[in-house]
């Protein structure tokens, strides 16, 4: 199997597991449900939940990873594997949660002003900008119910230490000392024109975009079993290819269109926004994206377990075209 029906195959499969946590759409709040619903099933790449499991994979000895069941990820009869299945299956909807509800916040008028994403109509022109707040609320609170379901399926202290070490990860990574700062500092930066330094889009970057990559990594990394020192190293690789992975975005926002893209571009000169392209230029930024690449493959290569697939899939996702 090549890479390209590899990566199909578990983008789908990754799609029918978040399926399975979804809420259903009934009662007096089914209209929040509904908008929380039409944010997270309308695609995209799935790369959290996809590099939650392949980081998983590096420390772990189940072979078959992705033979989905009704438990969970998991391969035979094992009990630690079933548990390691089924809390990554968790953990990796709930990310994928965490994420959707940032960018339905992030595409309100109040933050990018966005009408689409993912090539249809973001979530507050169809449902209202009320209801797209509280649809990305929802989806935060419910990130965190998902996956603490995780703890009901451990049966030994050392599977509740490594749950609650994610869950950790999980709050922080996506919190006010993750992704909430980077978007405080983001919006401040705006009124600031030329005056923000390099070492606050750095920051920007490092907290909106590779937080939540170090997040799905160290987790996949920390419910597999591994050490103190793997999960730094993964976490340094993570960052890398968060910082690659946001200046592509840069350019592709200078470089592309809507109909390659599936969102609006153009956002960030509309918004008065200093990106890494602006500040570098765009030769400069793709050079500096080839760097980061090349350094995040190179620890990935360090690890005494290798994943050709891990290090293909993040050579793809940096140098992307949409």
């Amino acid at each position: 199997m090549n890479f390209k029906e590899e990566i199909g195959r578990k983008t789908e499969q990754i799609e029918h597991m978040i399926g399975r946590y979804l809420p259903a759409e009934e009662g007096y709040q089914k209209t929040v449900l509904q908008a929380m619903n039409y944010s997270i099933t309308a695609g995209g790449k799935r790369l959290r939940p996809l590099l939650m499991a392949e980081s998983a994979a590096l420390f772990t000895e189940v072979n078959e990873i992705w033979q989905m069941t009704e438990g969970g990820l998991q391969d035979g009869n094992s009990t630690q594997q079933t548990v390691l299945g089924r809390a990554l299956s968790l953990f990796m909807a709930a990310l994928e949660m965490i994420h959707n509800y940032s960018l339905v916040h992030d595409d309100l008028p109040a933050m990018d002003n966005d009408e689409y994403r993912r090539g249809r109509k973001t979530t507050h022109v169809v449902y209202g900008e009320g209801m797209a707040v509280l649809a990305g609320d929802g989806l935060l609170n419910y990130a965190f119910e998902t996956a603490a379901q995780a703890f009901e399926g451990a049966g030994t202290m050392e599977e509740y230490r490594r749950i609650a070490q994610s869950m950790q990860i999980l709050g922080r990574k996506a919190g006010i000392y993750g992704m909430i700062g980077g978007q405080c500092a983001d919006l401040e930066a705006e009124a600031m024109g030329d005056d923000v330094s390099e070492e606050m889009l750095l920051y920007i970057h490092e907290h909106k975009t590779a937080a939540l990559i170090q997040s799905a990594m160290t987790i996949g990394a920390t419910l597999a079993g591994a050490g103190q020192e793997d999960i730094e190293r993964l976490e340094k690789c993570a960052y890398n290819i968060g910082i690659a992975f946001q200046i592509q975005d840069d350019i592709l926002d200078v470089t592309s269109s809507l109909e390659v893209l599936g969102k609006s571009v153009g956002s960030d000169e509309k918004n008065n926004k200093l990106t890494y392209v602006t500040m570098h230029g765009l030769e400069e930024s793709a050079k500096q994206v080839e760097e980061l690449s090349k350094e995040a493959v190179r620890l990935l290569r360090s690890f005494p377990r290798r994943n050709p697939f891990l290090e293909e899939l993040v050579e793809q996702l940096i140098h992307r075209e949409k």
